[in-house]
């Protein structure tokens, strides 16, 4: 996913309450520009998967190049409700929210 910008984005569970999005930076320079984009802070990514900004946790880890942003889960995982049991669709949604704002 989006490859061609720089970065890879993956989703999974982070157990049955939480998902967790790791973003793949190809270098240091995507990684900074993705740190500082406005559209993955607390308060947008909160806004953008409808979830509460005091709950969506980011972690930026330079070394690797990589993001990672935790927040719950719209449904819990199992539910009748989930229409995603491992996680992994969730990457596309947030790849598709990004690229509409241009990140």
């Amino acid at each position: 996913m989006h490859r061609s910008q720089g970065y890879v984005i993956r989703s999974k569970n982070a157990g049955p309450f939480w998902l967790t999005f790791d973003i793949f930076c190809q270098d240091a320079e995507t990684f900074r520009t993705l740190c500082a984009d406005p559209h993955l802070t607390g308060p947008a990514m909160a806004a953008m998967l409808h979830s509460d900004p005091e709950q969506v946790r980011i972690f930026q880890v330079a070394p690797l190049n990589v993001i990672k942003i935790s927040l719950p889960r719209p449904v819990v995982q199992g539910s009748v409700a989930d229409r995603d049991m491992h996680g992994a669709q969730w990457g596309y949604v947030l790849a598709e929210e990004l690229a509409r704002a241009g990140v």
